[in-house]
């Protein structure tokens, strides 16, 4: 069995044959394409367009924003209080300096209301027309506030305190701020600045000072005259004595027994200041002696041979 197909065009006849089994296939070929066809159709035209949520993308942006205010506002509440606690002791340093003014006045023999750290320093000059905006926006916060205030008391203590510096090296002092000699007045040299066997473990260390071995009770002495800035327990230092001497020197006796002066007094050359000991890191009695030089340890050794004026 079998179809024939004919066709007839300007007198020409064109025939094809096709058995059952070919034709069979160009049903099914036909019928397929027939039912893609009508798929794709059907797909173009029943697809949903995408439905937009207005709320739903608002509340997602709302959720990120909330998480990042939530990780702003604790890392600023950390700041805040760090800030605190260095506002706290920035107060705490300005009463311990304020302290040691009124000691230094007292011991100056100055008239009280002539250096009254209590009070601000009479000045004055004409006012910037920009002044009372800024600083109504400094002081909005009261943390700014406070630390306005404590920036103009410290402008303050300053200033006082550098006159009042200049007074006593013109009055009491002047002449003795040359720093030379022994801080003992008996014992021997034990150890030498720089580089040493550590007398605990062993192992290298820099010994930042000279020692200087005796008998427990022996007295000690400054070596210039100068301002008591230390008179406490120190770590590692024990009971230790610091006095500047102004000009940027700075000398410190450690590992006392006993302490003979305050912070605030004024000390002369050769003055008995403590009374050797063995505090702190200490094997024995002796005094640690140093020298600091705007805040750096030197070898004291050139001062100790140093001629005296």
């Amino acid at each position: 069995m079998s179809l024939s197909f004919q066709y007839t065009r300007h007198d020409k006849v064109y025939e094809w044959h096709l058995n059952v089994y070919h034709a069979a296939a160009l049903l099914v070929l036909c019928f397929s394409l027939s039912l893609a066809v009508v798929y794709s159709i059907n797909q173009i035209f029943d697809k949903e367009e995408p439905t937009f949520n207005p709320v739903s993308q608002s509340r997602a942006e709302l959720s990120k924003q909330k998480e990042k205010l939530q990780s702003l506002q604790s890392r600023t509440e950390t700041e805040l209080a760090a800030l605190k606690l260095k506002l706290a002791e920035l107060q705490s340093y300005a009463l311990r300096m304020n302290a040691l003014g009124e000691r230094l006045a007292e011991n100056a023999s100055l008239q009280v209301d002539e250096f009254n750290f209590h009070e601000q320093p009479a000045t004055g000059g004409p006012a910037n027309p920009d002044e009372g905006f800024l600083e109504k926006i400094v002081v909005e916060h009261d943390l700014l506030k406070q630390m306005s205030e404590l920036l103009d008391y410290y402008n303050s203590q300053e200033e006082q305190l550098s006159l009042l510096e200049s007074v006593i090296l013109n009055h009491h002092i002047s002449e003795q701020v040359y720093i030379s000699g022994r801080p003992i007045e008996s014992g021997w040299l034990s150890s030498y600045y720089g580089m040493r066997k550590d007398p605990f473990n062993g192992l290298p260390a820099l010994h930042k000072g000279i020692d200087f071995a005796g008998k427990e009770g022996n007295a000690v002495i400054a070596t210039g005259a100068g301002v008591v800035t230390w008179a406490d327990e120190r770590y590692g230092y024990g009971r230790l004595v610091e006095i500047d001497h102004g000009q940027g020197l700075k000398t410190r006796y450690g590992h006392n027994k006993e302490l003979l002066v305050s912070v605030g007094d004024v000390v002369s050359k050769g003055e008995e200041i403590a009374v050797m000991g063995s505090t702190g890191r200490s094997t024995g009695p002796h005094v640690h002696y140093e020298i600091l030089k705007n805040g750096k340890q030197i070898d004291p050794l050139k001062y100790v041979y140093r001629r005296a004026k």
